[in-house]
C-alpha cells in the first residue's frame, strides 16, 4: 500500500521539468520586456494623445520655421512627466526635438522619413521600429504647422493593453504549446533513457534460490544507475558464494555422518535384546535417515533429474511393498488401493519414491501404532496416504512441513522429511495437502499435472 502512494519518477521529473521550462520562459519573456522599457536602453512609447498636444504646441514663426510654443497643455504634459521628449519630423522633411532626447533617438530623421513616404496615413494608429533592442511607437498627428511624424515618450500612453496583448498573444499560446509539447515528449524520453531499468527490474525478478548465478545487466544503463547495479551484482555474488559454502558444508556433514552411524548401528545390533538396545538403535536409524535427508534435499537444489513419464501405481505398489515390513513391525496394516492402472504422470521416479516413502514413514511414527495406513491413486494423478491416529489440527498443517516442525514440545518432530516432500512436489509441479482421513487420523494429499 505505501509503494502504491510513492509518486512515480517519470511524473516528478515530467512536472518539474514542465514547471522549469514554463518558469524559464516568463522570466525571460519578463526581463526581455522590461529592457526594452528601460530608460536605459531607450524606448519611445508615445500616447496618441500626447502627440496631438505635441503637435498642437508646433507653430511656425514670422520666418516660418518651426518652433515649440509652450501651450497650457503641453506645459502640463511635461509637468506631469518632466522627463517627457520628442523628436518630429514634418510634412517638409524638418526636423524638431524638444525635452532630453536619448542618444539613440536624436538622429531618427531617415527613419521617420522613411515612414511618412509609406503614404500611411491613419491616425492613432502606432507602429513598431526595432533596431538592435531599441523599441519606438511611431505617431502620426497635425497641428498648426501642418503633419508630424513623430515618436516620444509620454505618460499618457498606458502600458496595460500591451503588456496584456503581448502575454496574452505571444506568451500564452507559446506556453501551451511547450506545456503540451513538453508532456508528450517528456514522459517518451525518460520511458526510452529508463529502458534498461526495465530490463534490469524483468531480471531481477527471475532470482531467486533455484535459480542463481544471475547478475543485472550493466550495460546501456545511465551512469548514475551503475554503481547500484554493482552494488547489487555484488550482493548476488556474496550470496551464490556463501550458499555454495552452506551447500558443501551440508553435504560434507551428512557424508560424514553415515560413517559412525553405520558403525553404531552394527555395534548396537550386537548388545543382548532388551528396551535400551531397542531405542539406542531406534535413535541411530533416525539419525541415518536425517543424513539421507540432508543428502537428498541438496541433491535436489542441485542438478534436478528430467521428468519423465511414470506410472504412479507401480511406483506406489512398490513403496508399499518396501515400506510394509515396517509398518507391520510397529503394529500397523498397510493397503494400497488403485483406481486404475496404469495412470502415468511426468515423474522422477527416485525423488517421488522418496516423498511417498518419507509420508508413510511419518504416518508410521506419528500414527499411534495402531490401525491401517492406506494408500490410493485416482486416475486424476491424485495420491493418498491416510492413517487412523489423532490427525494434525488444521492450525498445524502449513507448519508441519517446516523444517523440525513439533507439534507438541516434547514430539520428536518431523524432521527433514516432510519439508522434504514438499520441495519434491513442488519440483514435479503439483501440490500438496493435508486433510482428515475418514477415520479423523491425518490424510496427505498429492496431486501432480497431467502427463
Amino acid at each position: 500500500m505505501r509503494l502504491s502512494k510513492r509518486k512515480s519518477l517519470k511524473r516528478r521529473l515530467t512536472i518539474q521539468l514542465l514547471l522549469f521550462q514554463i518558469g524559464s520562459l516568463l522570466i525571460v519573456s519578463v526581463a526581455f520586456f522590461a529592457y526594452l522599457l528601460s530608460d536605459g536602453v531607450g524606448s519611445a512609447l508615445l500616447s496618441s494623445e500626447a502627440a496631438q498636444i505635441t503637435a498642437n504646441a508646433l507653430i511656425r514663426d514670422t520666418d516660418g520655421k518651426l518652433t515649440l510654443n509652450e501651450t497650457a497643455e503641453y506645459a502640463k504634459l511635461r509637468e506631469k512627466m518632466p522627463d517627457f521628449w520628442f523628436v518630429a519630423l514634418s510634412d517638409k522633411d524638418e526636423l524638431i526635438q524638444g525635452g532630453p532626447v536619448p542618444e539613440a533617438y536624436s538622429n531618427m530623421e531617415k527613419e521617420l522619413n522613411d515612414i511618412k513616404i509609406s503614404n500611411i496615413r491613419e491616425a492613432g494608429m502606432s507602429y513598431s521600429y526595432f533596431a538592435v533592442l531599441y523599441l519606438a511607437v511611431v505617431r502620426r498627428a497635425s497641428g498648426p504647422a501642418g503633419e508630424f511624424v513623430m515618436v516620444g515618450k509620454g505618460d499618457l500612453f498606458s502600458m496595460t493593453l500591451p503588456v496584456l496583448l503581448f502575454s496574452n498573444i505571444m506568451i500564452f499560446p507559446v506556453l501551451v504549446l511547450i506545456s503540451i509539447a513538453t508532456t508528450i515528449a517528456i514522459p517518451l524520453i525518460i520511458r526510452r533513457e529508463f529502458r534498461a531499468l526495465s530490463t534490469i527490474a524483468k531480471t531481477a525478478e527471475a532470482i531467486d534460490i533455484d535459480r542463481r548465478g544471475y547478475r543485472l545487466p550493466d550495460n546501456d544503463i545511465p551512469r548514475e544507475v551503475q554503481p547500484l547495479v554493482h552494488a547489487v551484482n555484488g550482493a548476488l555474488k556474496r550470496l551464490d558464494d556463501g550458499y555454495e559454502r552452506h551447500k558443501r558444508f551440508i553435504l560434507d556433514a551428512a557424508h560424514e555422518l553415515r560413517t559412525p552411524v553405520a558403525i553404531l548401528q552394527t555395534r548396537v545390533e550386537t548388545l543382548l535384546e532388551g528396551p535400551a538396545r531397542s531405542r539406542i538403535l531406534a535413535d541411530a536409524n533416525r539419525i541415518g535417515v536425517l543424513a539421507e535427508q540432508l543428502l537428498d534435499l541438496q541433491r535436489l537444489g542441485g542438478q534436478k533429474a528430467p521428468l519423465v513419464p511414470l506410472d504412479l501405481v507401480n511406483l506406489c505398489r512398490s513403496v508399499v511393498a518396501d515400506m510394509a515390513p515396517l509398518a507391520i513391525s510397529q503394529g500397523y496394516e498397510l493397503s494400497f488401493e488403485p483406481e486404475e492402472e496404469p495412470i502415468l504422470a511426468l515423474a522422477d521416479d527416485p525423488s517421488l519414491r522418496r516423498a511417498l516413502m518419507n509420508i508413510v514413514q511419518n504416518a508410521i511414527e506419528h500414527g499411534g501404532n495402531r490401525g491401517t495406513i492406506t494408500m490410493t491413486v485416482a486416475a486424476n494423478r491424485v495420491i493418498e496416504i491416510a492413517d487412523e491416529g489423532n490427525g494434525i489440527p488444521e492450525k498445524e498443517r502449513e507448519l508441519v512441513f517446516d523444517a523440525f516442525h513439533r507439534l507438541q514440545p516434547r514430539d520428536r518432530g518431523t524432521g527433514l522429511g516432510l519439508n522434504l516432500v514438499q520441495e519434491i512436489v513442488r519440483y514435479h509441479g503439483g501440490d500438496i495437502t493435508i486433510g482428515d482421513s475418514s477415520s479423523g487420523g491425518a490424510c496427505f494429499r498429492i496431486t501432480l499435472p497431467y502427463c
